[in-house]
């Protein structure tokens, strides 16, 4: 059905791909823009928010740790801040992680909830130092997870305003 539309659709579904990179709107909007407003197919709505919404994220665990050790190489502050960071947030926090980093990570990012997604998702990785393939993975189950979420969600609210109205 993907390919059979896609000339037709393909502003369409650069807008579902799109907008699942938007680090606020993430999956929550993109599925809802595909299924409801676009009328794309929900695998082609499914597969693309996936997908997008899964770049950043990928590039974030890949690019904030060479861009910090940039940044700390060059200015003192920028130093002093990271250091600050890593050392507060990691024996701050680290103990509650520890035990259940991987899964936590992916719940974090799986539960379609204001502030949480991809992104946050990448930037807690990338602080509490979790192996880049590691954080890859379990940033990408949790993607998968809210994708699940957010589909279920949405199409149970529109057929039970099918069925109502």
């Amino acid at each position: 059905m993907f390919f059979e539309n896609f000339t037709q659709n393909i502003g369409n579904y650069l807008a579902v791909f799109f907008t699942s990179m938007i680090p606020i709107g993430e999956l929550r909007a993109s599925i809802p823009l595909g299924l409801g407003v676009l009328k794309i197919d929900i695998y082609s709505t499914v597969i693309l928010s996936i997908i997008g919404n899964f770049i950043p994220a990928a590039v974030i665990i890949y690019a904030l740790e060479p861009i910090s050790k940039f940044l700390m190489k060059r200015f003192k502050i920028m130093d002093r801040f990271f250091t600050w960071l890593f050392n507060r947030t990691r024996r701050k926090y680290y103990k509650k992680f520890e035990k259940y980093s991987g899964f936590a990570l992916m719940t974090f990012v799986g539960i379609p909830l204001p502030i949480t997604g991809a992104w946050t998702g990448s930037v807690i990785a990338f602080v509490f130092g979790f192996p880049q393939k590691r954080a890859l993975l379990d940033v990408f189950l949790g993607v998968l997870m809210a994708a699940a979420i957010v589909t279920t969600i949405f199409k149970t609210i529109g057929y039970v305003r099918f069925i109502m109205g």
